[in-house]
């Protein structure tokens, strides 16, 4: 696999880069994979201590991986705001991938269910994917975060639950707003982004704004400004993959810490070397992109009761907008 890093790119080790870029990969697995020669810069090799500078070339040789194994039950804290006979609403960390999938078939949201359930995830439904790419999820999983955002989660515990869910996101009858920082100020504090998103033709592990993608809308309000970056309130009327993410950073406004949207690369900002060191502690301090799923309503599927949850935000971005 080679990768070139982008010209305004600031500095950070290159586990730390490597980690946010290879899908379900980890800081100790890229360690492991250098300690054994697989990576290299510039055509030499490097220690996981390597600062990754401007145009560099990496090339990594990902080493064997073994055969998909049945997923187990794991026992990982839950952090459970609400729970009935039907669903249940989790607040997912940010690290924790939500579904198993191909190298990373531990540790993950589902695991975590299963062993919660107490039967071995059996009495979850086998699901039959979300709005975006139709695959196969597992045990109640109605729709995703990303591996690197926190938030709310709603989680279904039979299959009728699960239909009457995925309809009501497929119809967008849910409430969800996200908090984020991003680069750069807004010319106007609320505004509606408006634009169809579908794999990035050049690299397919990422999405862009394509004349061809999907419908998707965000709608932002500005919570404050800082002296380079905002805290953003976003309202998703769609639910696509990267959606907010792809959306900020095609307004000029990337997310933060975001290792796959140039949110790692100084944007509206005239930079000096204080500004450089004061950016390259704040990544160091938020090394992810900074967005929290922080509100999640909807009407219950079953008993037709009223639903609003929201989120405290997470340690790490709050020790950023305290810095900021």
């Amino acid at each position: 696999m080679l990768m070139q890093v982008p010209a305004g790119q600031t500095k950070i080790r290159i586990d730390k880069y490597l980690a946010g870029h290879i899908e379900n990969s980890s800081r100790t697995k890229i360690k492991n994979a250098m300690n054994d020669g697989c990576v290299e810069v510039n055509g030499k090799k490097i220690k996981a201590n390597y600062v990754v500078q401007p145009n560099d070339s990496i090339e990594i040789t990902l080493p064997y991986l073994p055969a998909k194994e049945d997923v187990k039950p794991e026992n990982i804290p839950l952090d459970i705001l609400y729970e009935d006979n039907y669903l249940m609403i989790v607040n997912k960390p940010a690290g924790m991938v939500t579904h198993p999938a191909y190298k990373n078939y531990s540790g993950t949201l589902v695991n975590a269910l299963m062993y919660y359930m107490g039967d071995g995830g059996e009495s979850l439904p086998k699901l039959n994917g979300d709005e975006d790419d139709g695959g196969n999820e597992r045990a109640g999983i109605v729709h995703r975060l990303d591996k690197l955002t926190s938030g709310i989660m709603v989680v279904a515990k039979d299959e009728d639950t699960q239909r009457r869910l995925s309809k009501l996101f497929s119809k967008h009858d849910i409430e969800r707003e996200y908090w984020a920082v991003v680069w750069g100020h807004f010319k106007t504090k609320k505004g509606k982004i408006e634009k169809p998103l579908g794999r990035n033709p050049r690299d397919r592990k990422k999405f862009a704004i394509v004349e061809s993608g999907k419908h998707a809308i965000t709608e932002y309000e500005v919570e404050k400004e800082f002296d380079f970056t905002t805290l953003v309130k976003l309202r998703l009327h769609t639910g696509r993959t990267h959606q907010i993410r792809v959306h900020m950073y095609s307004m000029g406004h990337p997310v933060f810490g975001d290792l796959d949207y140039e949110g790692t690369v100084p944007h509206g900002v005239q930079l000096t070397s204080s500004l450089k060191h004061r950016i390259n502690n704040l990544l160091e301090l938020m090394p992810r992109q900074a967005l929290h799923a922080k509100v999640l309503g909807f009407t219950h599927p079953i008993t037709g009761k009223p639903l609003r949850f929201e989120s405290d935000l997470p340690d790490d971005m709050k020790a950023l907008i305290e810095k900021l």
